[in-house]
């Protein structure tokens, strides 16, 4: 755990010393605001850690990290805004503090900082990181899209629930891994593998993350507890209690968005099995990511920062 707080802690001090324009400051405020509210800073260790495997120094992998964070950024400040969210990581978002229209010019200009940092790249690895990039980005927009026509129908499958996921959050974790491989010069083999551990692992913690919305500490979780279940988004949580046909989830869904509601989803939740189920689920997803974790392992790679990565993000507290 010392390597990977260390590599945290970089990230952490690069992502805050980036220095963006002084104006014009309605612009450029709001992102200096919003890189300093903290996040575990997951996805940019991710890059580093990959590139660790392959002899790459941090100070070379670094501008593709902080690619990956500027885009996961500039994607949580537009979520932010189409969720009518009040708080992010404990603080007030974007939108709330400005307006929705500063915050939507200032969530695209960190989309422009991320490919100012992969400029950084003259090698034959630019085109590489460019095509991968591209691709996460629309996969991350296609993901956004699914998740707001979910808002619009009755029902939503497992499945096409869990390919919303891959593609809103998962896809991105995948690419913060093969960034590592690409700038290590591997095999097509090795990218996918780091990529498939990737993804799997981000759709374990979006299910994760889905249980901790009703059920998380308020003040560790840096987000507003119940706002799935006020909303009725529907989550693996909910589809999954959908296709109990208990009579008391269409009882809940009506019920006005209050602290009342919340306290039913999480009773309701806990006595028809709901939780446990979901909790399977993310399970299930994390030893996937455990099998190519392991077939890393198998080519003589030291793959234990990643595990210590993996094991971290997977046991935070319900």
């Amino acid at each position: 755990m010392e390597q990977l707080q260390e590599l945290i802690a970089f990230v952490e001090k690069r992502a805050r010393a980036h220095r963006f324009p002084n104006t014009p400051e309605n612009l450029y405020d709001p992102l200096r605001y919003f890189m300093t509210l903290g996040g575990k800073r997951m996805r940019p260790a991710l890059t580093i850690m990959a590139g660790n495997l392959f002899e790459i120094p941090k100070e070379e992998s670094i501008h593709a990290a902080l690619a990956i964070e500027f885009f996961h950024n500039f994607s949580l400040i537009h979520d932010d805004i189409m969720d009518l969210a009040p708080v992010r990581r404990g603080k007030t978002t974007v939108h709330e503090k400005w307006n929705q229209n500063i915050a939507i010019l200032s969530g695209d200009v960190l989309f422009v900082e991320a490919y100012e940092q992969l400029a950084h790249y003259t090698n034959e690895c630019l085109p590489i990181l460019l095509k991968r990039f591209n691709e996460t980005a629309r996969e991350v927009c296609e993901g956004q899209q699914l998740d707001m026509d979910f808002e619009n129908r009755k029902t939503v499958s497992a499945e096409e629930y869990i390919e919303m996921i891959r593609l809103k959050t998962s896809v991105l974790l995948g690419c913060a891994l093969e960034f590592g491989a690409i700038l290590g010069r591997q095999s097509e083999e090795m990218r996918k593998q780091l990529y498939a551990f990737g993804v799997s692992l981000g759709i374990a913690f979006q299910i994760q993350d889905d249980i901790l919305d009703l059920y998380a500490d308020p003040e560790k979780f840096g987000k507003q507890v119940g706002g799935d279940i006020l909303s009725n988004k529907k989550t693996l949580m909910l589809i999954t209690a959908l296709e109990t046909s208990d009579p008391r989830i269409a009882e809940l869904l009506s019920m006005p968005a209050n602290e009342e509601k919340i306290n039913l989803a999480q009773f309701l939740f806990r006595e028809l099995g709901v939780v446990e189920t979901v909790k399977s689920e993310m399970e299930r997803y994390y030893q996937q990511a455990q099998t190519a974790l392991q077939a890393i392992r198998n080519t003589g790679m030291n793959t234990e920062p990643l595990s210590q990565l993996s094991d971290f993000l997977i046991q935070r507290d319900f």
